[in-house]
C-alpha cells in the first residue's frame, strides 16, 4: 500500500486530498503511476488528461516521470507550478 496525496485542482477535481492504494506490480514509475490513475473513474481521468504537465513527489522528492515509485510510501500528484 502506498498513500497517495493530491495537491491543487487535481485534488479539487478528484474529489479527495489523499487515499491509501495498492499499486498493481505493472505500476513502477512515476508516468505508469499517472496513467493507472486515470483508469479509476471519471473524475480521475479529467484531473490527469494532460499527463505531461502532472509533476510528482515520492517522499517528498520530485522525480521525473521515468523514474521509480519502488519503495515509495508517499506519492504527491502536483499540477504545475505557478507564481513569483
Amino acid at each position: 500500500m502506498v498513500r497517495v496525496v493530491y495537491f491543487a485542482w487535481v485534488r479539487e477535481r478528484i474529489g479527495k486530498s489523499e487515499e491509501e492504494l495498492d499499486l498493481p506490480p505493472s505500476v513502477t514509475t512515476a508516468g505508469e503511476l499517472i496513467q493507472y490513475l486515470a483508469t479509476l473513474g471519471e473524475d480521475y481521468e479529467a484531473a490527469l488528461q494532460f499527463p505531461d504537465v502532472i509533476r510528482v513527489a515520492v517522499n517528498q522528492e520530485h522525480i521525473d516521470h521515468d523514474e521509480s515509485i519502488a519503495g515509495a510510501r508517499e506519492i504527491g500528484i502536483f499540477p504545475p507550478m505557478t507564481g513569483g
